[in-house]
């Protein structure tokens, strides 16, 4: 396990690496609407891919930009977001970052989210703890929605009657603060280091939280579905809080039976 996560790191920081490169060189298309990607994007990710695969060439991989590897059931399966926080980038914003996660019969073992400007690395490996640039995390003690700050993921496109719009104004006329930041895998290490209590997305892609929803749970926190139930990285609509008392809140606020 600690050859992966060193492995895991190595790869998260040198597609970080290879972003930091490449501003100012890129060229801009669409993937969708109000969906950038770069070839920074394709590039992090190479680079990302060649040392993972050097280093375990019999495990598969799955990256946002496509091109996958091996079959979608291998016993190990990386799973790697080479920029996280595209738009952001793009209009250099300095928040975002490359997410990578090692999958074992499809539960994240282990997982890196680096932020290359900040130069914050979080890490965990399942059953030994989460950190940030070597230290201990653990997650906020706050129990109640008055007094959290939440941040949410909402989709790149946006219409009157959505969903999204719905859950943003229940939660934000009796939480503390809203957020939203523009990356889905920093969210998730924002929360595990105690800056955020609560977080939900509803449109997000397994490479998205896989490294983040291990790197909650190790630190404390707790990430489930809309329901309640067990957190499915290939259902894009799930819950994450720092306690207990505060995810139950939550799910009243946004979850299936609203």
């Amino acid at each position: 396990m600690g050859d992966y996560l060193k492995t895991c790191e190595t790869a998260a920081r040198a597609g970080g690496q290879v972003l930091l490169d490449w501003i100012g060189k890129f060229a801009i298309r669409e993937k969708a609407p109000a969906d950038l990607v770069t070839e920074a994007d394709l590039a992090s990710q190479e680079e990302v891919r060649r040392i993972l695969l050097n280093s375990f060439p019999d495990h598969s991989f799955l990256g946002e930009e496509g091109n996958p590897i091996g079959p979608d059931d291998a016993e190990f399966r990386w799973l790697v977001d080479p920029l996280d926080g595209t738009t952001n980038y793009v209009h250099q914003i300095p928040h975002y970052c490359v997410s990578v996660a090692l999958l074992r019969c499809g539960e994240p073992i282990c997982g890196t989210v680096y932020d290359p400007v900040s130069r914050e690395c979080f890490t965990a490996q399942a059953g030994h703890g989460a950190h940030l640039n070597g230290h201990e995390l653990a997650v906020s003690r706050v129990e109640s929605i008055d007094q959290a700050v939440v941040v949410v993921s909402l989709p790149p496109k946006l219409t009157a009657d959505s969903r999204e719009l719905a859950e943003l104004v229940r939660v934000a006329l009796v939480s503390q603060a809203i957020r939203r930041t523009g990356s889905a895998a920093l969210n998730l290490c924002y929360v595990a280091a105690g800056r955020f209590d609560a977080y939900w997305g509803g449109k997000t892609k397994p490479w998205d939280v896989a490294a983040g929803a291990l790197i909650i749970r190790e630190a404390g926190g707790i990430i489930t579905d809309y329901r309640g139930g067990a957190l499915d990285l290939n259902i894009p609509r799930f819950v994450a809080a720092a306690t207990k008392p505060l995810h139950e809140q939550m799910l009243k606020l946004i979850g299936d039976e609203q």
